[in-house]
Order: structure tokens, then C-alpha cells, then sequence
């Protein structure tokens, strides 16, 4: 079996109605119930299928796809529903090697569910990953059905009219439109998957015991409290009712199945009553029990697509749905949450106990809590979705320990935060030392550096800590995003000024001087001995009608774009600390929407709304907590501000070489390994890479020849050794510099052909590389991420400087403008520097191609460009390392569940 077939065995996904199917390739063993498939078919659906041939064509049908060994070229797929078959479809390659034709059929029963559609889309996968560009089938021209979904796949699609048939030709190019289609079936096929969990009509409780303190009890306590509106179960096996509810002895006992099923039985129990549930035809199943080992959960997963039920757990606090037609609190919390706009999505049930009290404590209330625990299979991803769907959700926290499928994580956060703030706790930051890897990009693609690059391209705000998450919640809640990043800091203690002050600067927020204008204005309301610099000091003497003079002034001016008012109780004015915090609240706003904040240094919770003539105004404690807020803030602003990225298109790319190259070197390389200069520039040809240019020598005399052909006139010349395994050149002493004439090319060669005797397998001659910036790009090859694209500096400091960023592939043109900007060092290649500016457009093109080529290869386990100098017409890699890994594509943005 091919490593495409493979790789397609045992897919569970979706169906536009929720419906769980399974997807698998079809084999022998299939043959009996391909045929009844086909013979259970409606006279109608054969003749469209066969063009009216007839049962003769479906029992041929059935021979072919069930054969015992399938031709090179072919792949057949089955549709499967809780052991049904529903669909089937197949391509062969025609007499033209990058063209198939498709056959595809679907039950009488399932039609407009998504069946054909979800077969082609695992099909076209497959057949991409098999080299074929296009698709051919042929229909008749009254099977609009068929028709309908060939036109809306999101490939490009040609009709050719035939008498009463329809030749179909659909390319196979994996572009935006066909990636945003895939998206939209997929979000429907989840939204509608998570009814039964999120809004169910009907909830069973099982293992809610008969004396307190059972975590059963406790969330059927919650249901009653919260005020379920559908219809509520008990399953216990003695108990005639708990806690009032009627009380069933088993699933399969219940007057009809539940859309929704709380397990809270012994980990050694869930199994059981997991096929139960399936059995007798619940939709969603809650797992809070914990402590399932690996076979457990094995069975429980497997159990739970057998069946068609989605999973929130185990090992979980539970979920929650404010909406006032549901009223479902399927928790063990303390509280109920108040119901409101913000969509709350943790891994830890601790946290999820602490940005739920936080919220609380905000005023700020909760749309829809899901508390994923181990997540077996519902993820953060699904939430976003729903979320998005939901009409009700306005503000999404997340508190993700892992992810599944993190580049459809990161499309879809894409979509979805120019619809609302998503806003995370970034969990694992504290990886103990870097990856164990030789090369400088290995070594410096930590996981943190993984999920903050994640983070960044997907519009995600990353948070530190759950208090820093309330902090930016609050603000995000309650206020309107900043224009750009001025802000005004006021205040009545000289000293609160310039802590506010300094916190906005370390955030990266500006501060910057008043003008005139703007200056005498704001003294002539404020008292005597007042100063207007920025920060503002109004004076322990200002009054609560000057400081809202004030206010009005600043949010009403074009030069500011957020208002950051600190203020301390003084005993000098008439004015109390309440009088001054109305004059915040009243004026705030009133003559433009600006974002305005408080730090009130003496009030004792880290963070609250303050109520406002217009909403609510954040106040904190602590002022840098106010400037973190604020720079999140900005941060959303600048990313609504800017159209999404493309992936531009390249010229001069030759991906087909590529593979070849690749598939020889691992064929000839069992495990896979470095490659030798050669290949590893052969490789970079391919994607149009520029090099410096050099020379392979096997011998002395090569060496010279090389060396002399290589030469500019005056230039000098460096040679560097290799062996298999070599890295760090420079540490080896492996490396001759500014080397002139052919006597001292001779004597470098002797040198380390006397030090590294028995080693030594050639030289690389390069001429000498005029000064330039020494960069440093690199890809790692992430087995769950994906490729990571790195850029810095480079050279010999590259790893004590540690100046790098990084964004996952591929790279978009945004996305490679930020990647070269957000290094420290940046300012050198726009020209603050000896060397002038760099060719800024050449640098993004090897980024993007470096970018290509990770994506085009996922046996590129590392590839680490350093140095790449950078000059004012040009940049080139000087020296390269590549490692290959034996490894088979996989397609990141298929439809599937985990």
C-alpha cells in the first residue's frame, strides 16, 4: 500500500448535518458490500451513475474497486456510517500521466449531506500527493446534483457539452478559493456536530450519586440551579430520583436517547457506558471522569466514532451554554456563569475556575464555557468555530496546552479574529534549555518560539499569565480600540505620572510631547502650576470639573489616540478620589471614541470596570497591567488596520526536480542524514536560492583550478573542508580565509589534508564574499507545527546574539515583511549602518522560497542558511547546511477528525 493510501486509512470526519463518517480506502474484502451497495440503489440514482447501462455496469463497478491488488494510479475510496456504507468514488490515471478519471456514487439515503463531497475532497488530496493535476469525469447533463458538486468544490472547473453528457475537467491547484471552501463545509459540519453538546434538548446525568460530594451530583445540582430548559435524565442503577430527578437504571432505560450524556462513572466504567450511549443513540458525550489509561482511552475514542458522538474530556470541569433558551450548566463549579458575550475554551479545569471568577468579578458575562480537559477529540478549534457561528459571541479566551492540528488552528483563528478579539494564555513557555539539535535554526526553534510565531500570524493575543488575560479582557470588553499608539498619560501625582509613563514605553506604546496648541489648551482648564508636557500633571489641586475639562480636551485631539489616567487620593483639593474617578467616568469619551484607562494605585482588586456614561472604563492597580492592556490593544488595531496576506507567486521554481532529488538521496541514504555541498546545492537551484559561487575539489591540484577560475582579479580566496558530519566550521578550525595565489591555495589544502587525514572527502573554493550583513535563515521542519521559517543575524554570534524571529510556512507577503522587521538588528538593513540598505526585495524572495521549498518537502527536516550575506544589490548564502528525514506529506487542511 502506497504512503498516500496510508495516510487516508481509518479519516473520520464530518458531514454538513454533524453526522460522523468514516473514510477509508477500499480493499477485497469490500467486494459483497460495494455490489449491495449499488444493488440497493434506486433505478433512477443507477442510471444517472451509469448512464442507464444498467446492473451489469454497477456488479463491473464493484470488481474493479474491490480487486485484490489495485494498478499503479489508482485509489478507491469507501464512505462508512456507524458500519453502513453511504458512498464510494475512485480515480485511475488515464493515458496522460497527470490526468485521472473519478467515478463517484452515493446512497439514495444520503444524498445533499456532503458525502460526494467529502470523498472528492480526500480523493483530490490523494491524487495531489500522486503527482496528478486534474481530474476528468463525464455525467449526464440532467444529473444537476452531480453537477452542483463538481461547481462548488472550489477547483477550477471546465464543461464540455456533449449531446445529453457533460465532460467535466477539474484542475486539481490547491489556491485561496478552494482552501476557503474546504473551510466553510468544514465549520457548518462542526457547528452542527456541536448541537447536541453546546444546546441540547435533552441532558442524562450519569453516575450522580445519592449522598453529596460526587462530581455526578454536583453537576446535576448545576443543571437544576442553572435553570436547564430541556429535558433532564439520572441514570443510577438503584436510585428511584436524585435531587428530585427521576432516576433510570441504565442509558438504554431512558424514555427516548439524549442529545447529550455526562459520564461521571469510575474510569473503569466509561467504556461500558460509552458503548451504551452509543448504542442507544446519544449525539454527544461529556467525560469529566479522569485517571483513563491509554487503553481506556483508546477504547473511548474508538467507541465514540464507531457511534457518531462527539467527545468534550475527559478528565474535565465540564460545559456551559448561557444562551436563555438553553440554560445548560453541565459543570462542577462553585457558580453559575452570568450569561454575556465571551466564549471561555481551557484544558486546565483550574483555570477555567479562574477566568471564570475573574470574569465574575468583571461584570463580564459568558456566552459559552467548555472545559476540554484531556481532549480526546472536541479542541479549541471547534470552539472558534462555534464561536463564530453562534451570534452571541463577541470575545474569545482560550487556554490551550496543545494542538492538534495547529496550521487549521491558525487559518481559522485567521478568519475569525477580524470578527472578534481572540485572546490566550500563552501555556508552556518555560521549555527546559533549547532543542538538542546541532545546527543554529534547530537550536533556536524552541516550542515557545513555535506557538508565539503560531500566535502572531493568526491574530491571537498572547497573554503571560490568566491575571494579564483578565487585564486585556477588560479593556477589549469594554472599550474601543486605539487609532495608533500615542497615548496621554494624566495625572494628579507627579510620580503616578511618570510610573504610567514609563510602563507605556516599556509595552512599546508612545508618550510623546503636546504641541503648543494642544498644551495651552489643556493648561487654561487645569490649575495653576499645572505642566502639559506628557505626561500631564494636573496637580493634587486639580477639581473634579478640571480634570473633566481636561479629558475632554485630550479625547477630542487628533494627537492622541488613548487616554491613561493615574490617579492617588490627595488631601490638598476639595475633591475626593470619588469626585476625581466621576470626572473620569463622565467626560470619558463623550466627544469621540477614544480608549481610556485608569490606574487608581490604592484600589484593591488588580483590575475592574468602572461604570461610564458610555459602558464601563478599566481600572487597574498597577499600571503596568494598564500599559500591557493597552499595547494588546494596539497591537488588534494595527492587525484589523492591514488586508490579509497573500502567498505570492514564484517564478523560476522547479518542485518536480526537487522531489527527485530528495526521493534519490533518501532512496541511496537509509534514514536519511546531511547532504554533501553538492546536493545540498543542486537542492537550492531548484527553488531559485541565490549562492555564492563556489567549487567542489577532490585534489590538491583541483583546489587551484578552482580557486583561479573563481578569482576576481586581486580577489582572494577561501576553502573550507568537509567530511560527512561536520557542522561548526569555524569551531574545527576548518575554514582557510583570504588565501592569494596558488601557493598559499596549496598550503591550505596540505593543511587540512595533514589535520583531518582520514576525514577529509573534498574542499568547497569560494571567492572571498565582499562585506555585507550577516544574516541568518533557516527552516525546521515542526512534526506538529509545521515548517518554521527563522531570520536574524547571523555569523559566528548568531547564537550568543540570539537576534531572530520566526513565522510558520508558508510565509504570506505580511508575513515576510514582519519576519524581517522584528529582529533587533532591522534597523541595519534599512541603512543604519556603514553598508547602507540592503536589497530588502531579494531578501523577502529568499525567505518566500526558502518558505516554498519547506512546504513543497516535508523530508526537509532542517535547512540552516548561515551566513546569508545581504548588500544593496543583492544577497546571497554562503555556507549551508540541509538534513533529510524519511517522511510522506500530509495534508494539513484536509477534512478529518482526530
Amino acid at each position: 500500500m502506497s504512503d498516500t493510501a496510508k495516510a487516508i486509512r481509518r479519516v473520520h470526519a464530518l458531514l454538513t448535518d454533524g453526522t460522523t463518517v468514516h473514510i477509508r480506502p477500499s480493499g477485497s474484502g469490500d467486494h459483497t458490500r460495494v455490489r449491495t451497495f449499488y444493488e440497493e440503489m434506486s433505478p433512477q440514482n443507477l442510471r444517472l451513475r451509469f448512464f442507464g447501462a444498467g446492473r451489469g455496469s454497477a456488479r463491473a463497478a464493484a470488481d474493479r474497486m474491490c480487486r485484490g491488488t489495485a494498478p499503479a494510479g489508482y485509489r478507491g475510496l469507501v464512505a462508512e456510517v456507524a458500519g453502513r456504507l453511504v458512498g464510494v468514488a475512485e480515480y485511475e490515471r488515464s493515458g496522460e500521466d497527470d490526468l485521472a478519471e473519478i467515478a463517484l456514487a452515493v446512497g439514495d439515503a444520503w444524498h445533499r449531506r456532503g458525502v460526494g463531497t467529502l470523498l472528492l475532497e480526500h480523493l483530490v488530496s490523494a491524487a495531489r500527493a500522486d503527482g496528478i493535476a486534474a481530474f476528468t469525469a463525464d455525467a449526464l447533463a440532467e444529473n444537476h446534483e452531480m453537477l452542483k458538486v463538481f461547481a462548488d468544490l472550489g477547483l477550477r472547473t471546465a464543461r464540455r457539452f456533449d449531446g445529453p453528457e457533460v465532460h467535466c475537467t477539474v484542475r486539481l491547484d490547491q489556491d485561496e478559493t478552494y482552501l476557503t471552501a474546504v473551510e466553510e463545509r468544514g465549520r457548518a459540519a462542526d457547528v452542527a456536530s456541536l448541537r447536541p453538546l453546546l444546546r441540547p434538548r435533552s441532558v442524562a446525568v450519569i453516575g450522580a450519586g445519592r449522598t453529596p460530594g460526587s462530581v455526578g451530583r454536583a453537576i446535576l445540582r448545576n443543571l437544576l440551579g442553572a435553570g436547564f430548559t430541556g429535558r433532564l435524565y439520572a441514570v443510577h442503577p438503584e436510585a428511584s430520583a436524585i435531587l428530585g430527578v427521576h432516576a433510570h437504571p441504565s442509558v438504554t432505560a431512558l424514555p427516548q436517547p439524549p442529545d447529550l450524556a455526562v459520564v461521571a462513572v469510575p474510569a473503569a466504567e466509561v467504556g461500558a457506558v460509552a458503548e451504551q450511549c452509543g448504542k442507544a443513540g446519544v449525539h454527544g458525550l461529556l467525560v469529566v471522569t479522569a485517571g483513563l489509561d491509554a487503553a481506556q482511552a483508546a477504547a473511548l475514542l474508538a467507541t465514540c466514532r464507531t457511534h457518531g458522538m462527539r467527545l468534550v474530556g475527559p478528565n474535565c470541569l465540564g460545559l456551559a451554554d448561557t444562551e436563555d433558551t438553553v440554560r445548560l450548566d453541565a459543570t462542577f463549579a462553585a457558580a453559575h456563569p452570568s450569561p454575556g458575550a465571551c466564549g471561555v475554551a481551557v484544558q486546565s479545569g483550574g483555570v477555567g475556575i479562574a477566568l471564570l471568577g475573574g470574569l465574575a468579578r468583571l461584570g463580564i458575562g459568558v456566552s459559552s464555557f467548555v472545559s476540554l480537559g484531556d481532549k480526546y477529540d472536541v479542541s479549541g478549534n471547534d470552539l472558534l468555530q462555534w464561536w463564530e457561528s453562534d451570534g452571541r459571541t463577541e470575545l474569545a479566551l482560550l487556554h490551550l496546552e496543545s494542538f492538534g492540528n495547529p496550521r487549521a488552528f491558525s487559518r481559522t483563528a485567521r478568519r475569525v479574529t477580524r470578527r472578534m478579539p481572540i485572546l490566550t494564555v500563552d501555556a508552556g513557555r518555560t521549555e527546559a534549555g533549547r532543542r538538542a539539535a546541532a545546527s543554529h535554526t534547530a537550536a533556536a526553534a524552541t516550542r515557545t518560539m513555535t506557538r508565539q510565531a503560531l500566535f502572531t500570524q493568526a491574530g491571537v493575543i498572547a497573554t503571560r499569565t490568566v491575571p494579564e488575560l483578565l487585564d486585556t479582557a477588560a479593556l477589549l470588553h469594554s472599550q474601543p480600540l486605539p487609532p495608533g499608539a500615542r497615548v496621554a498619560v494624566v495625572t494628579n501625582a507627579g510620580g503616578a505620572g511618570v510610573l504610567a509613563a514609563d510602563a507605556c514605553a516599556e509595552a512599546g506604546l508612545g508618550v510623546p510631547p503636546f504641541d503648543i496648541t494642544l498644551a495651552d489648551a489643556l493648561l487654561a482648564v487645569l490649575p495653576e502650576g499645572a505642566t502639559a508636557a506628557n505626561p500631564v500633571d494636573a496637580t493634587a489641586a486639580v477639581t473634579e470639573s478640571e480634570l473633566r475639562a481636561c479629558l475632554d480636551r485630550l479625547t477630542a485631539s487628533d494627537a492622541v489616540d488613548a487616554v491613561l489616567v493615574a490617579l492617588v487620593p490627595t488631601a490638598v483639593s476639595a475633591a475626593t478620589g470619588d469626585d476625581l474617578v466621576r470626572s473620569l467616568t463622565h467626560s470619558a469619551g463623550r466627544h469621540r471614541p477614544r480608549t481610556v484607562a485608569a490606574v487608581l494605585l490604592d484600589q484593591p482588586e488588580p483590575v475592574r470596570l468602572l461604570p461610564a456614561d458610555a459602558g464601563h472604563i478599566p481600572s487597574y492597580a498597577d499600571p503596568q497591567a494598564a500599559a500591557r492592556a493597552l499595547a494588546h490593544a494596539v497591537t488588534r488595531a494595527r492587525r484589523l488596520a492591514r488586508p490579509d496576506g497573500t502567498v505570492p507567486e514564484l517564478d523560476g521554481i522547479d518542485s518536480g526536480r526537487a522531489h527527485d532529488l530528495v526521493a534519490q538521496w533518501l532512496a541511496d541514504h537509509d534514514g536519511g542524514g546531511r547532504l554533501d555541498p553538492r546536493t545540498c546545492s543542486a537542492l537550492l537551484d531548484c527553488y531559485g536560492i541565490p549562492q555564492l559561487p563556489w567549487a567542489w575539489a577532490d585534489t590538491e591540484n583541483d583546489a587551484v583550478i578552482a580557486a583561479e577560475r573563481l578569482q576576481e582579479p586581486g580577489g582572494l580566496t577561501v576553502m573550507k573542508a568537509y567530511w560527512p558530519g561536520l557542522l561548526h566550521k569555524t569551531q574545527q578550525r576548518a575554514v582557510h580565509l583570504d588565501l592569494r595565489g596558488s601557493s598559499q591555495v596549496r598550503a591550505a589544502w596540505r593543511d587540512f589534508d595533514t589535520r583531518f587525514a582520514g576525514r577529509l572527502t573534498g574542499v568547497v573554493v569560494q571567492p572571498l564574499a565582499r562585506r555585507g550583513v550577516e544574516l541568518l535563515a533557516g527552516v525546521v521542519q515542526d512534526a506538529v507545527f509545521g515548517p518554521l521559517v527563522l531570520f536574524g543575524l547571523g555569523g559566528t554570534a548568531t547564537d550568543v546574539l540570539a537576534d531572530r524571529a520566526a513565522r510558520l510556512a508558508p510565509l504570506t507577503d505580511h508575513d515576510v515583511h514582519e519576519l524581517i522587521t522584528a529582529p533587533r538588528c532591522a534597523p541595519l538593513l534599512f541603512g543604519e549602518g556603514a553598508t547602507g540598505p540592503v536589497d530588502l526585495a531579494a531578501l523577502e524572495q529568499l525567505l518566500l522560497r526558502l518558505s516554498r521549498m519547506a512546504g513543497d518537502l516535508p523530508q526537509l527536516a532542517e535547512a540552516d542558511l548561515n551566513p546569508v550575506l545581504a548588500w544593496p544589490d543583492g544577497v546571497a548564502a554562503v555556507d549551508v547546511q540541509v538534513r533529510l528525514t524519511p517522511a510522506h506529506a500530509q495534508d494539513p487542511y484536509l477534512r478529518r477528525l482526530r
